[in-house]
């Protein structure tokens, strides 16, 4: 799988990595079953995981399918709140399931982002933090992100992007690109919406050369190739389903037309 540096942090990334959203918030022998997926990610290059506290036993049940590989592992999580001590005890558990450092961590949502960028800096310079990055999923929040982006301790951002949902393209894409910042790229299959589509077979057909043979595969190889998207994380609970949308992660990447085909498959 092809990796690219992650903006200007210093950092290479895979460009297909795997969220952790409603799939790793489980107990008991279903945090288990969980292995079998990571364990399909590190066969396959799929080695970016992202994770937040507000996932519920999420972080905890990464942390648990990384042990003893989790240097090979670049680990992306979150703060989410506006409560100091709350922001502390975030923080402290994180280190704690992911051996001790963070490779990427977030503001969600830019709750209390001017503090959290303190503290998270605060880590950064201590060296338990690799990149310090914001995150928010909604369009209307997207000015307020695009101001905070010029912050210069801010080295990533995590945005939805899909051929339904391209607000970002207006503003967020570029300044991402002109202040060097990473991207990750969440809701890849719009929350499930675009997944729901019932795409043919032959109408995947010109896609072939692009190594596309499904749906899933199209809309992430959509995303990746634009060149200021550097890892999508769709999240899944299935080994199969993952090793297929590591696939979406290797070149040829597609030109414009392309890219308008999938768009026009996406809105039919």
């Amino acid at each position: 799988m092809e990796q690219r540096a992650f903006g200007r942090t210093g950092v290479s990334v895979p460009v297909v990595g795997m969220g952790t959203w409603q799939t790793f918030d489980v107990r008991g022998a279903a945090a288990e079953d969980r292995r079998l997926v990571t364990d399909a990610a590190f066969e396959t290059g799929v080695t970016f995981f992202d994770s937040s506290p507000m996932y519920g036993e999420a972080e905890r049940v990464l942390g648990r399918m990384l042990d003893g590989r989790r240097k090979r592992a670049i680990v992306a999580t979150k703060v989410w709140t506006a409560d100091d001590r709350e922001a502390a005890g975030q923080i402290a558990r994180a280190l704690e399931y992911f051996g001790g450092a963070i490779d990427v961590y977030q503001v969600h949502n830019l709750v209390a982002w001017r503090t959290r960028l303190d503290q998270l800096d605060e880590l950064k310079s201590g060296g338990t933090v690799r990149v310090v990055g914001l995150t928010h999923y909604r369009a209307q929040a997207f000015g307020e992100l695009r101001r905070a982006m010029q912050d210069r301790r801010v080295g990533a951002i995590q945005i939805p992007y899909n051929p339904h949902e391209r607000d970002v393209e207006a503003s967020i894409l570029p300044a991402a690109a002109d202040l060097g910042l990473g991207v990750v790229v969440m809701r890849p299959f719009g929350g499930g919406s675009l997944l729901r589509r019932r795409i043919a077979a032959p109408a995947l057909a010109p896609l072939a050369p692009f190594g596309i043979t499904s749906w899933p595969q199209a809309l992430l190889k959509w995303i990746l190739s634009d060149p200021r998207c550097h890892v999508a994380i769709p999240a899944t609970s299935s080994a199969d389903h993952l090793r297929t949308n590591a696939v979406a992660g290797d070149p040829p990447w597609l030109g414009p037309d392309e890219r308008a085909y999938i768009a026009r498959l996406a809105a039919s």
